[in-house]
């Protein structure tokens, strides 16, 4: 009886080992994937950030451009942002649907990579 108690004993540490490294195993798993999403998310970060001073730079300049054709400065910025607030109009009604899909893909695939 002894060793049947000592056998159960025993089975029950291992079950106990086994769930204390089952969730060591989980939360090393779930600190890879956050390191691994935010070391992918700083590089895009400074990429995005440096076209947007790139774009900023460049609409700048072809605002003060088309007001200079146009006979007046601020026409140059009204053309500018005519054409944004079209580019947004037919973003959001025509390509918002095909925007969000591209996105849930990418981070779904990044999660379970």
């Amino acid at each position: 009886m002894e060793d049947h108690a000592k056998m159960i004993e025993s089975l029950l540490e291992d079950v106990a080992g086994y769930g204390k490294t089952s969730f060591e195993l989980a939360k090393l798993q779930a600190f890879d994937k956050a390191s691994d999403i935010v070391s992918t998310l700083i590089p895009h970060t400074a990429v995005i950030f440096l076209l947007t001073v790139f774009m900023l730079f460049l609409n700048l300049g072809l605002a003060f451009w088309l007001g200079d054709i146009l006979g007046n400065t601020f026409f140059g910025f009204f053309a500018v942002a005519g054409f944004y607030f079209i580019a947004g109009l037919i973003l959001h009604f025509f390509m918002h649907k095909w925007i969000k899909k591209v996105i849930c893909n990418y981070i779904i695939r990044s999660v379970y990579k």
